[in-house]
């Protein structure tokens, strides 16, 4: 190594925050191994590098039973500049590496929560990979939206949800499509009344890939929450269900009495009593005979997705008891309601 390799080290330290005395001694280090490697080395060895000149010199050693040098001379072998000049590249690339892995994860560290875009590098049944331009963030399989394809180069969103930093690997970012915190800051992007706080997201339940419920409530008498959420022409709404790939999202109004809730959250059901067992956190609702299909969803999913909003178990039966419907009527529809029932509770806000 010469003078020219030393100012090297200077510009590394300037641009890229490395300090010089971090490369020399890891450097060192490595000398040290490379040293005990050569024929008729020492069991024991120091490395100098001088920092004006970058001139290297190698001490074998003796030491005593508690480890105490009693006699050190230098064996410096002939050819050590050459292997000097390959173990500096690979320690300063290594280094280069562990600085830019540490950057990411200043970058990324404490932002869970937050959105990303990435594209698609990789898309298999078991994880996706996303390019995220600085880094890469892994997509596990129960992240994913259920049956979505995400074709390699696609642009999507992404919601973190973890950063690791692991030291062998450098940090890792898990992301999320299925979070129900996807949807709120999907929303986030298209209603600016959000970031404002005019209105919020009070409750978000989600079967990914397929429905979503959301409850907002208008800190502003004058600002329609439902309306500041779909836009003009349901452009805003519009966004979110591209993003999602064509996912359902019904826009509900949080009310403060939970009967109301709850007959908001089975929308567009239309409901004609909810009665409350509050110390079990059940409801009983009565829908019009003819609503009871349209309440309770294709597989219980309505009835199920407005249990999670509104965290009651949610009963639905007809206004006509079974034994008085005309034999038309569905005789399991009852048994059907019940099975809808989901004590899971909402993500609130």
């Amino acid at each position: 190594m010469n003078e020219s390799f030393m100012e090297e080290l200077d510009i590394l330290e300037r641009e890229k925050g490395i300090p010089k005395e971090t490369i020399l001694d890891a450097l060192a280090n490595a000398l040290v191994s490379a040293y005990k490697r050569s024929p008729g080395a020492a069991e024991e060895a120091r490395v100098t590098i001088d920092q004006d000149t970058g001139e290297i010199r190698v001490y074998g050693q003796e030491l005593d039973e508690d480890g105490n040098v009693t006699r050190e001379w230098e064996d410096t072998p002939d050819d050590f500049g050459r292997i000097g000049a390959q173990t500096a590249k690979q320690v300063i690339l290594q280094r280069l590496r562990d600085a830019k892995r540490a950057q990411v994860f200043d970058i990324y560290d404490g932002r869970e929560g937050d959105l990303v875009t990435g594209i698609v590098q990789q898309s298999d049944h078991r994880t996706v990979i996303l390019d995220l331009g600085n880094t890469e963030a892994v997509m596990p399989f129960g992240e994913k939206i259920p049956y979505e394809r995400l074709e390699r180069g696609a642009r999507v969103k992404a919601l973190i949800i973890e950063v690791r930093g692991e030291e062998s690997k450098g940090p890792q970012i898990v992301v999320s499509r299925s979070h129900p915190d996807f949807i709120r800051r999907l929303f986030e992007l298209e209603v600016p009344e959000l970031v404002e706080g005019i209105i919020e997201i009070k409750a978000i339940a989600r079967d990914a890939g397929h429905r979503t419920k959301i409850a907002v409530a208008s800190n502003d008498p004058n600002v329609d929450p439902i309306g500041a959420c779909v836009g003009a022409r349901g452009a805003r709404v519009r966004q979110v269900v591209n993003e999602l790939r064509g996912e359902k999202v019904d826009i509900v109004e949080f009310r403060a009495d939970v009967k109301q809730f709850i007959a908001e959250a089975l929308s567009p059901a239309k409901v004609r009593q909810v009665i409350l067992d509050e110390e079990k956190k059940e409801a009983t609702v009565i829908v019009p005979d003819h609503q009871l299909s349209l309440a309770i969803g294709k597989e219980g999913q309505n009835a199920r997705l407005a249990a999670r909003l509104s965290g009651y178990r949610v009963d639905i039966r007809p206004e006509t008891p079974p034994e008085e419907a005309s034999p038309t009527e569905p005789a399991a529809a009852v048994a059907e309601a019940e099975a809808a029932r989901d004590p899971e509770p909402a993500s609130e806000a």
